[in-house]
């Protein structure tokens, strides 16, 4: 009777797992699919008491040994995965995690590729190696970075290959075919047949309709009025159009016009091009600095503002408590001093002179002095219109001045609402703000476009545009405000370890 096998080292009682380029390892392959391989190692006959068995009563009882059950939330029970289970666990994990990667590297393990796909032969020669290695080249980086990193196949999705009712459809057609051969046929077939048979001729054909996406369909205005869409609707009663919703209702005149007449995309000055001309960089300079002196004078504004002017005391210790205690503590000089005297009282005003009553001939002598009056100022006024037929010249040169300060005075209204119009209005509770130039140094200019290096972002140039053309309010980054404070706690089992 032969021995039981043994191990070939005094290791642990389970082999550990298979590794490529071991040699004692050998491969077998089944008569199975190709894809399945046979892994196992050739072990001595030997007795062992700590050989695991294949049968359920093969481990040795006194081996047995009972687990401790304890916390695992200890430091002292982080090593108790130790055994040879868990040997062979990890042996077997880091055999499955290197088959993978080799998947995903090479499309398959490396022992069953090819030479010609592990190596390439390198001569010195540039065209002796593109013959030896059948025309096959380095790709570049650009290249390399677009494939996909893994060359295992994406699963195959197979709802794209489903059919809503497959089954039911072909159970159908199977049940037509069948009683097709019977010779019976479909409701709609036994028609067809039956109106060929009078003589008649099939309908023809529709054209499919072109879809939207097709780049040779027709295009129209929905707002002309040769609309196709409102052919239907001609010759009917406008009032039972609006009611029943088939009339579109007519686009006011405001809504073409635009909020603002500021361009989606505006272009930047001459001197932000990568290679600019000198005087075109030195204008932009020119306006990021008065940008830079607008902010530098405001500054200094507010600091002059909230300064201290020159020459002033600053208060001590003893002016601001003697400020403090006024009114608090009462001085001996106050009482001895007493009451001030009483204000003398001013003089009262005079009355007015009482005035004589007129007599009759006063009356009548002062309504004559007003009727004369009147009469000069109109005879005057006539006068003065006779007069006016001789200067007609100079009245007419007078009224072309005035209707050209009128012209003036219009174009320069229009040329402000125009003006006001191209400026951000203030649709929010913020005012909009222009964005920073972005320009550069003349020891910051690129020499090519392959040394140029990208500035502002395209996302934030849109936003600003919108807000620029009244599409949106200015608006500011929210804060994020915490309703409760945090609050740090230790857990118990990294005080237990610490």
């Amino acid at each position: 009777m032969a021995a039981p096998p043994r191990p070939l080292d005094d290791g642990p009682a389970f082999p550990r797992p298979p590794r490529h380029g071991d040699r004692k390892w050998n491969r077998v392959t089944s008569s199975k699919p190709r894809g399945l391989v046979v892994l196992f190692k050739m072990a001595a006959p030997a007795a062992s008491p700590s050989f695991l068995g294949l049968g359920p009563a093969s481990r040795d009882p006194a081996a047995v040994r009972r687990r401790s059950r304890g916390s695992r939330n200890r430091k002292k029970s982080w090593k108790r995965w130790a055994g040879p289970e868990a040997q062979l666990g990890r042996e077997i994990g880091d055999f499955l995690e290197d088959v993978a990667l080799q998947q995903r590297a090479t499309g398959g393990l490396i022992a069953e590729q090819p030479d010609e796909g592990l190596f390439f032969v390198d001569t010195g020669n540039a065209e002796k190696d593109r013959r030896l290695n059948k025309g096959k080249e380095k790709p570049l980086h650009v290249d390399l970075v677009l494939q996909p990193d893994s060359k295992v196949p994406a699963p195959k999705n197979i709802l794209a290959h489903q059919i809503p009712n497959g089954r039911k459809e072909k159970r159908r057609r199977e049940f037509w075919r069948r009683q097709e051969e019977k010779g019976v046929l479909p409701r709609a077939e036994r028609r067809l047949r039956a109106r060929l048979q009078r003589g008649g001729v099939p309908p023809p054909e529709k054209a499919p309709e072109k879809g939207r996406s097709d780049p040779e369909r027709g295009f129209y205005d929905i707002w002309a009025a040769d609309n196709p869409l409102e052919r239907a609707l001609a010759g009917q009663d406008g009032w039972f159009l609006q009611q029943t919703k088939k009339q579109r209702v007519k686009r006011p005149a405001r809504l073409r016009t635009k909020p603002s007449q500021v361009p989606a995309v505006e272009v930047i000055a001459a001197g932000g091009s990568y290679n600019p001309t000198f005087e075109d960089h030195q204008a932009l300079l020119l306006r990021a600095h008065e940008v830079e002196v607008r902010k530098k004078r405001a500054e200094d504004k507010v600091e002059r503002q909230l300064s201290i002017p020159a020459g002033t005391q600053l208060p001590t210790a003893a002016t601001v408590f003697q400020e403090q205690c006024e009114g608090l503590l009462e001085e001996s000089g106050d009482e001895e001093d007493g009451e001030p005297p009483p204000a003398q009282p001013e003089d009262a005003p005079k009355p007015a002179p009482r005035r004589e009553k007129k007599t009759e001939q006063q009356r009548r002598r002062e309504k004559e002095a007003r009727a004369l009056a009147c009469r000069q100022r109109r005879e005057k006024a006539a006068r003065c219109r006779r007069q006016e037929i001789f200067r007609l010249r100079s009245l007419r040169r007078q009224v072309k001045r005035w209707e050209a300060e009128l012209l003036r005075r219009r174009q320069a209204r229009l040329a402000k609402c125009r003006a006001k119009d191209a400026l951000p209005r203030r649709l929010g509770r913020l005012k909009y703000e222009d964005p920073s130039l972005e320009v550069q140094l003349s020891d910051e200019l690129a020499e090519s476009l392959r040394t140029l290096k990208p500035e502002g972002s395209v996302l934030r140039d849109r936003f600003k545009s919108l807000q620029k053309r009244n599409l949106i309010e200015p608006r500011e980054r929210a804060k994020f405000k915490r309703r409760y404070r945090l609050k740090y706690v230790e857990k118990r089992a990294f005080r237990e370890v610490t």
